[in-house]
C-alpha cells in the first residue's frame, strides 16, 4: 500500500513526523505537505502562480518532499503525477487542534483529505484534541489509531467522494476508551472583532474571542471525545440539502 502523508502544519511538524514513522509499518509513505503552517486555509487550489516543490529530509532520516501551496495542493500534485507510484491512501495530519463539527470547512487537515476524495483515493483526516494541553501533545495515541484505520481503509475501502475525519482524544492509546462512529456535533465559536490602530492612526482588525467550544451530545464528535473515545465521521462531498429540494421547487421562479 502507497500512503500519501500529508498535513497543514508544514513538513516540519510533529505531528507529520510521529504519523511517519508509525504508518511505515502499514505500507510504503510517501510525504508532500506545505512548507509552512497553513492551518484554517480551507479548500484552496493555486491557479495564479507556480508552485515550487523541494527535497527536505525530516528529522528521522526520511526523505520528504514539501511545497510552497496549500495542502490541498500538495495533494492535487501528488495525485497529478508528482508522485509517480499509485496512491492507494491519503493520510493528512496529525492536527494538535481538534477538527470538530463547522471546523471540517475551515481545516487544511480535513481539506486535504477532501482533496484526496476529489481525486478518488480514499482518505484519512487525523487530528488530536490538544485544546488545553498544547505543550503536552502525545501523537503516539493518534498515530496509532491512524494505522488501524488506515489498515481498515484499505481493506473495505471507501466509497467514491467521501472520507473519514478522525478525532483523537490527547491520551497515550491503552487509555483512549475505544471507538465510536460519530456525526458532526454543534461547534460554538466566540469570535469577537477586535479594532487597533497602527502608528500612523490607520485602523486594522483581528478576528479575536475566546476558543471555540462545543455541544458534548451522544454520537457526535464531541460527545465522543468529552467520553475518551475516538470519532470517527465518515464525511460525503456531496453537500446537497436533499431534503430541501422538493420544498425549493414549489418557490415561484
Amino acid at each position: 500500500m502507497r500512503i500519501l502523508v500529508t498535513n497543514d502544519d508544514g513538513i516540519t511538524s510533529p505531528g507529520l513526523l510521529t504519523l511517519v514513522k508509525y504508518l511505515k509499518s502499514v505500507g510504503t509513505v510517501s510525504v508532500l505537505a506545505p512548507d509552512r503552517n497553513w492551518s484554517a486555509s480551507g479548500h484552496v487550489k493555486t491557479l495564479n502562480r507556480p508552485l515550487r516543490v523541494n527535497a527536505e529530509t525530516l528529522a528521522d532520516g526520511t526523505p520528504a518532499l514539501s511545497c510552497d501551496g496549500a495542502p490541498s495542493d500538495c495533494v492535487a500534485l501528488a495525485a497529478l503525477g508528482l508522485i509517480k507510484e499509485k496512491i492507494d491512501l491519503v493520510v493528512s495530519g496529525i492536527n494538535p487542534y481538534p477538527n470538530l463539527g463547522n471546523d471540517m470547512t475551515y481545516s487544511g487537515t480535513v481539506t486535504a483529505a477532501m482533496e484526496g476524495a476529489i481525486w478518488g483515493i480514499p482518505s484519512i483526516a487525523m487530528s488530536l484534541d490538544g485544546s488545553g494541553n498544547i505543550n503536552h501533545l502525545d501523537f503516539s495515541g493518534a498515530a496509532a489509531t491512524a494505522c488501524r484505520i488506515s489498515k481498515q481503509v484499505y481493506e473495505h475501502g471507501l466509497p467514491v467522494k467521501t472520507l473519514l475525519n478522525v478525532n483523537v482524544p490527547n491520551l497515550p492509546i491503552d487509555q483512549i476508551q475505544g471507538f465510536q462512529v460519530t456525526r458532526l456535533g454543534l461547534r460554538v465559536y466566540q469570535d469577537e472583532l477586535v479594532r487597533r490602530e497602527d502608528p500612523q492612526g490607520r485602523p486594522y482588525y483581528w478576528i479575536g474571542g475566546k476558543p471555540p467550544t462545543g455541544i458534548a451530545e451522544d454520537s457526535t464528535d464531541f460527545g465522543a471525545l468529552a467520553a475518551g473515545y475516538v470519532s470517527i465521521t465518515p464525511i460525503h462531498m456531496d453537500m446537497t440539502a436533499h431534503h430541501l429540494r422538493e420544498a425549493v421547487s414549489t418557490w415561484v421562479w
